[in-house]
């Protein structure tokens, strides 16, 4: 069993920042790619950010610059600092994980259950 808990949206003005987390728990081997992603109310998911085990990051062009993706390997978690939020930025954040949970296994993804963020004034 493999869970990832996202923790740390909520309501901020414009302008304003949030740091979210995503932790992975259960039988796991090694975790490769990790990212955030967001939908918004009648839009299709996107891509937010992903990072490679080595510390590779990718960001959308949307938040380049405003959002910074980490993670600590040793605790299986992966964060999201978002600086100068913009209403635009309001979606729900869901957490994607790659990950092994047997050596002889392959990669699959998991997913967070979401945290919503909302920016507001």
């Amino acid at each position: 069993q493999v869970q990832l808990v996202e923790s740390g949206g909520g309501l901020v003005q414009p302008g304003g920042s949030l740091r979210l987390s995503c932790a992975a728990s259960g039988s796991i081997f090694n975790i490769n790619v990790m990212g955030w992603y967001r939908q918004a109310p009648g839009k299709q998911r996107e891509l937010v950010a992903t990072i490679t085990s080595g510390g590779t990051t990718n960001y959308a062009d949307s938040v380049k610059g405003r959002f910074t993706i980490s993670r600590d390997n040793a605790k299986k978690t992966v964060y999201l600092q978002m600086n100068s939020l913009k209403p635009e930025d309001t979606a729900v954040y869901y957490c994607k994980a790659e990950i092994k949970r047997w050596w002889y296994d392959s990669y699959y993804p998991y997913w967070g259950q979401g945290t919503q963020v909302t920016v507001s004034s």
